[in-house]
């Protein structure tokens, strides 16, 4: 997603987001009040300057629904930050701890807030996976 109407050295001080643009909006469906939707919600924390917002066409968790990756910010990664995988992440309150966090520094600056806590999908690494 580009974004013009920041300057360059601003987005790259601050978290990413990753979002499924096929199931962005799932969990809510009709019942969401927001024109838009949950797409909506996360272009607007990226036209406040909240992250960074990259949509993919599909991050292979489907059947999770509304699947958003936060990503570490540079200084996040330098305190070994790493991605943070949620799914079922959806509405206005869920969307504003998402963004009180990610103002806070977000992966490897700050704890997920509570809120988000059951949304966190645990992923496996090439390592954890050639253990078994």
């Amino acid at each position: 997603m580009s974004d013009s109407s920041t300057h360059p050295s601003a987005r790259r001080t601050r978290p990413g987001l990753t979002a499924c643009s096929l199931c962005a909006g799932e969990t809510l469906g009709t019942s969401d009040p927001l024109e838009g939707g949950q797409l909506a919600r996360l272009r607007a924390l990226h036209e406040r300057g909240v992250a960074d917002l990259t949509l993919s066409e599909c991050l292979d968790e489907c059947e999770r629904g509304d699947v958003v990756v936060a990503r570490p910010s540079p200084a996040g990664r330098r305190l070994a930050g790493r991605p943070v995988w949620f799914e079922r992440l959806a509405g206005d309150a869920l969307t504003e701890e998402l963004a009180g966090w990610l103002e806070g520094g977000g992966p490897g600056c700050a704890t997920p807030p509570a809120a988000l806590t059951p949304h966190q999908i645990a992923r496996s690494t090439p390592a954890d996976i050639s253990d078994h």
